[in-house]
């Protein structure tokens, strides 16, 4: 295991967590979710502070994704030893579709270089012995 491959899960854990960070204290409406009672508290797209919902909500969803995607990656490497080029591809895929649906202002970059980098480490890393 080389040393890419140890810290991808660690950068794509450190991305969702400036998701949680981004969602939480930025200027944000969850205590305008949380007045409504959560439920269909984003179903109104008349309400002033729609976007405001959207985004803090959508950055806490990306943030749950990616945490989860980084903590499956390091279990599979622990267990296997190997990062799936999956992650790659998912991360670059996703990056892409922000770069381009938001350029040139967007997080999308750092999870496109991830998922770059993702696919790097898991072309390089050593192939099972085939049976």
């Amino acid at each position: 295991m080389n040393a890419l491959t140890r810290w991808i899960p660690r950068l794509v854990i450190a991305t969702a967590l400036l998701h949680f960070a981004w969602a939480f204290v930025q200027p944000n409406a969850w205590g305008a979710i949380a007045a409504d009672g959560f439920y269909r508290s984003l179903a109104d797209d008349s309400l002033p502070d729609y976007y405001a919902r959207e985004t803090s909500v959508w950055f806490m969803v990306a943030g749950v994704a990616l945490l989860a995607m980084g903590t499956m990656a390091a279990h599979v490497i622990r267990t296997t030893g190997r990062l799936p080029a999956q992650l790659g591809w998912y991360l670059l895929v996703l990056g892409l579709g922000l770069c381009v649906l938001y350029f040139p202002v967007t997080g999308g970059w750092p999870v496109l270089v991830i998922g770059v980098l993702s696919l790097v480490a898991s072309h390089r890393a050593p192939q099972p012995a085939e049976r």
